[in-house]
């Protein structure tokens, strides 16, 4: 098991902390993360704390929305046929659903279009461009993809269709000739906020367009889907993600359409307290799994529907194919993680290059996430598919993944993605020219101490500062995640109660307290269940790094510590080093 480094945040401003806890009657400790949060003053906090519709930007604050907005309308008041290109994936398929919905809400002919991930691959191709014109389509909405479609735009056009692109993703160095292109990150767009979804961005377009025809409150009916969408695509929950989760996520739990209940249902929950957690850990996979395994237009199928019985039955087909999929998975791992121990040396590489010319393309980019989190190295999975390896990349803290393959698009086919995570090809004989080039930016860019996990703490407490206020407060910094994740803080010395329990396959169970606080706290560690057999309850005390969530039992809900690590200490030399300090 890799040694993780603990870090402890550097402390906060105290004259902000003391000022922000007097005005909103709360601990230092709050105080502390909402400062580490930016939030320095009441309004701010009020803002946080109760986000509201009126804080979304004006959509028409996007390049390229005026045009956008008028073209869908005369589409839809001359009945021209438009289809709608998504994506595989979470985000790409919430927004496909989205922008169906709208616009059969408002009497268009549209249809959708999503690529099969495993014969076409990610984005526009040019057989979907000459699939879409044979329908008779007039114009093309992508949503999640297109902004680096610049030969299948021009494509396009050459047949006669227009083009809006709605994306998210980083822009290449040329930007496609499309009749508009809606991306934040597109060079001269100045709209404030830069980190949107996907569908986040398909929803400014519905709000753009609402604004014009009177019916600004209609696209708030599809605030569900951006919620799940950001969620699972792990944008920046600040700013505007964080009021379009936030809204997105209690229409889920208060009505969620019939395909989002059945698939939460499926999945062996119920509405009401559903999370962004809940979102990224149980329900994405599930929606991801029907594109890795074949065809994604049956996630979309699903948010579409409005018959609960078809939604169920849908729900039903996710769930085989994510059971599929997770057994595809656990064999491909097992498979990269014997291929990492005889034949790389993790002493000289720091990153993992791997290709089998039989993985399965839909799990590649889950198995590398999961040798990130083994072996913690930047790394890179590749298959065979029609004569060409490709694959998926996942990074670790610090690294961008995508400039690293743009040093190496010498060598490749085609790459795309972001800091955390891309997609790549390249010639089969390229492959060990890759992988000398990729190790080496890699060398160059990271140290050595690098490639051992840091765990970032927010602050140190005590058991005592746990209160029920302090619990309650702390819930409403949700929805949790990048730029607002979750708070880790640090306890020292605490006694464990009872002897360690391993559950599951990996997972440790404690009960724990500490000197000057009479409650007991119980507190479980995901694969850390190595430490049971370190913990002797009579002769060791331990400090822990932990989250707090809420969890449910016999329909009661309680805190729970979630342990990232621990250390464990042997009593006796804690009191040895006391009296020397006491001397």
């Amino acid at each position: 098991m890799l040694k993780k480094r603990w870090k402890l945040r550097d402390k906060a401003d105290e004259h902000n902390i003391k000022s922000l806890a007097e005005s909103l009657n709360i601990s230092a400790i709050l105080a502390s993360l909402l400062v580490q949060r930016n939030i320095k003053n009441y309004h701010q906090a009020k803002a946080f704390f109760r986000p509201t519709i009126e804080d979304l930007h004006d959509p028409y604050l996007m390049n390229g929305m005026q045009e956008a907005s008028l073209r869908l309308i005369k589409a839809i008041t001359s009945n021209e046929l438009i289809t709608i290109h998504g994506d595989y994936d979470v985000d790409g398929t919430c927004a496909a659903a989205l922008m169906y919905l709208f616009l059969k809400e408002l009497g268009a002919t549209a249809e959708i279009y999503i690529p099969n991930r495993l014969t076409e691959g990610y984005g526009l191709s040019k057989s979907g461009i000459e699939f879409i014109k044979s329908k008779g389509t007039s114009l093309i909405i992508t949503v999640d993809c297109g902004i680096t479609a610049v030969e299948e735009t021009a494509l396009a056009k050459s047949l006669g269709m227009e083009m809006i692109i709605c994306d998210h993703h980083q822009p290449g160095s040329v930007i496609p000739e499309a009749f508009a292109v809606l991306d934040p990150l597109k060079p001269g767009c100045n709209y404030p906020f830069k980190y949107l979804s996907g569908a986040g961005v398909a929803f400014k377009l519905a709000q753009a367009v609402c604004e014009r025809i009177g019916k600004r409150k209609l696209p708030l009916k599809y605030l569900d889907l951006v919620a799940i969408a950001g969620a699972a695509d792990i944008v920046a929950l600040e700013d505007e993600n964080r009021v379009l989760v936030r809204k997105g996520l209690e229409l889920v739990n208060t009505s969620p359409r019939p395909g989002i209940a059945a698939l939460i249902r499926s999945a062996g929950m119920e509405p009401g307290n559903l999370t962004a957690g809940h979102v990224v850990f149980t329900i994405a996979p599930r929606i991801n799994a029907v594109g890795r395994m074949g065809d994604a237009i049956r996630a979309v199928d699903l948010f579409i529907t409005e018959d609960a019985s078809e939604a169920a039955r849908l729900a039903q087909v996710l769930e085989g194919e994510n059971y599929e999929r997770r057994k595809i998975d656990e064999l491909t791992y097992s498979h990269a993680i014997d291929l990492v121990e005889n034949s790389v040396d993790l002493d000289e590489d720091l990153a993992i290059v791997l290709h089998e010319e039989n993985w399965h393309p839909g799990v590649i980019g889950i198995v590398a996430s999961r040798l990130v989190e083994k072996y913690y190295r930047p790394t890179v999975m590749l298959t065979t598919v029609d004569g060409v390896a490709k694959g998926s990349a996942r990074s670790i803290a610090g690294f961008n993944i995508y400039e690293a393959l743009k040093q190496c698009e010498g060598v490749l086919l085609q790459y795309g993605g972001h800091e955390a995570a891309a997609g790549l090809a390249l010639e089969l004989e390229k492959i060990p020219e890759f992988k000398e080039r990729f190790n080496q930016i890699v060398k160059n860019s990271v140290k050595s101490e690098d490639v051992s996990p840091e765990i970032l703490i927010d602050t140190e407490i005590d058991l005592s500062d746990l209160t029920p206020k302090f619990i309650r407060i702390l819930e409403e910094f949700a929805p949790f995640g990048p730029q607002n994740m979750r708070p880790v803080f640090l306890i020292k010395n605490v006694q464990v109660t009872n002897t360690p329990r391993i559950v599951g396959s990996n997972h440790i169970i404690l009960a724990i307290k500490q000197d000057g606080c009479d409650r007991v706290f119980d507190a479980i560690g995901f694969n850390l269940g190595y430490f049971a057999s370190q913990i002797d309850k009579d002769k060791n005390l331990v400090d822990i790094v932990f989250t707090i969530e809420k969890t449910v039992r016999d329909g009661r809900s309680f805190p729970q510590l979630r342990i990232k690590d621990m250390r464990v200490n042997p009593i006796d030399a804690i009191k040895e080093e006391e009296n020397l300090y006491n001397k």
